[in-house]
């Protein structure tokens, strides 16, 4: 009898440890509890389900021109298994080992201070994050779409790929899928608000298992950059007639009203001079217009790779008459380019719009900064 009552205990112990080893979890639809409900992306979202350590990352619509198109990321947590049925990726536990093909990316876990985690770049040369130039010889280079160096991708045994796509899925994913490797879309340059592109520090702070920290850094980004936003608005100063961007080919692109940049320049009491494009993508307008536009405008912001006035007069030498130009008010987003031409606003600028609001506003009423240019300079 007590042999039999101890062979039941062993038996009662193994299926308990295997439980334990292999935990069910709970059906998909019961992952609808809100972890992180964004406030200002529309890009993510961050759900769990009662009683279970696990979360599911949903990307929407994670590429121009997608319509109701999601991809999810199952982070199982605490031995627990994804739904029954569950078709998105998957990654056990938190992420320790990161293959990035953005820089953005890099910035974003920086700002927990997590770049270490990553493993893998594509452009080492063109990033400017300190933790990763400091170990770049221990990072992989895995190169650009349409020529990644597969072979060293799988040597870096990655957790997880962070994709962008452009103007459709990345051409990595099918092999990606093909490898085994888990992947997840970050759609922050979708974003339209500025602080919206920030809020994408969460998702890759949830991806780490740092959810709380992403969210207390991300708190005080809105707040510092709304209370910048009503010190202009209270200002009541006049607002300058901003023109941007430089030609591309034959054409110069003008982006919407609704654009990041746009809006950047509307919150730092500036005035966007194109108000004609009210879509979603910026417009194609001819050199003609290009330079009326500019002979009206007060201010002439991102110029390329213009480094100096003569630069800029050496790729638009029609446009070194325009009154902006003569007068000096031309300021460029490359105080902090790197040697090989990175530019770090393309990098952290991303997560610090309330810096970038602030070089800004110096721009257009230095009256109400008095901090020094963080990402941008004034053409000389």
């Amino acid at each position: 009898m007590q042999k039999c009552k101890s062979l039941l205990s062993l038996c009662l112990l193994t299926a308990l440890l295997a439980a334990c080893n292999g935990r069910s979890t709970a059906p998909s639809g019961d992952f609808s509890k809100q972890l992180y409900p964004p406030e200002y992306a529309s890009g993510f979202d961050i759900k769990g389900a009662d009683g279970y350590e696990s979360s599911v990352i949903t990307i929407t619509n994670p590429w121009q021109g997608a319509d109701s198109i999601s991809t999810q990321l199952f982070i199982a947590r605490g031995g627990e298994a994804a739904p029954e049925g569950f078709t998105g990726q998957i990654i056990e536990g938190d992420a320790s080992r990161i293959v990035t093909m953005s820089s953005t990316h890099i910035a974003m876990l920086d700002a927990i201070g997590e770049a270490g985690r990553v493993v893998g770049v594509s452009g080492i040369d063109y990033i400017s994050n300190p933790v990763i130039v400091a170990k770049r010889d221990s990072i992989g280079d895995i190169g650009y779409e349409g020529n990644i160096n597969y072979e060293l991708l799988l040597s870096l045994d990655p957790d997880i790929v962070l994709l962008y796509g452009v103007n459709g899925a990345s051409s990595m994913e099918g092999k990606l899928k093909e490898l085994g490797i888990p992947f997840m879309y970050v759609g922050d340059y979708l974003e339209e608000s500025p602080l919206g592109k920030a809020e994408w520090i969460v998702a890759l702070s949830e991806l780490v298992g740092r959810r709380a920290d992403g969210e207390e850094v991300f708190a005080g980004i809105p707040a510092r950059y709304n209370e910048l936003k009503k010190k202009v608005a209270d200002s009541k100063a006049d607002a300058p007639a901003v023109m941007l961007n430089t030609p591309y080919g034959d054409s110069w692109f003008m982006p919407s009203t609704r654009n990041y940049v746009a809006r950047l320049v509307k919150d730092a009491g500036g005035k966007y001079i194109y108000d004609r494009n009210t879509g979603n993508t910026s417009m194609p307008i001819d050199l003609e217009e290009a330079y009326r536009l500019t002979s009206e405008a007060d201010m002439w912001l991102n110029v390329g790779n213009a480094g100096s006035l003569d630069e800029l007069k050496a790729s638009c030498p029609k446009f070194a008459d325009t009154r902006c130009f003569r007068s000096g008010n031309v300021w460029n987003n490359t105080l902090r380019t790197n040697a090989a031409g990175g530019n770090d606003y393309y990098e952290s600028a991303v997560v610090h719009p309330d810096i970038l609001l602030r070089d800004l506003v110096k721009i257009f009423h230095p009256e109400l900064v008095e901090e020094d240019f963080v990402y941008y300079k004034q053409l000389k």
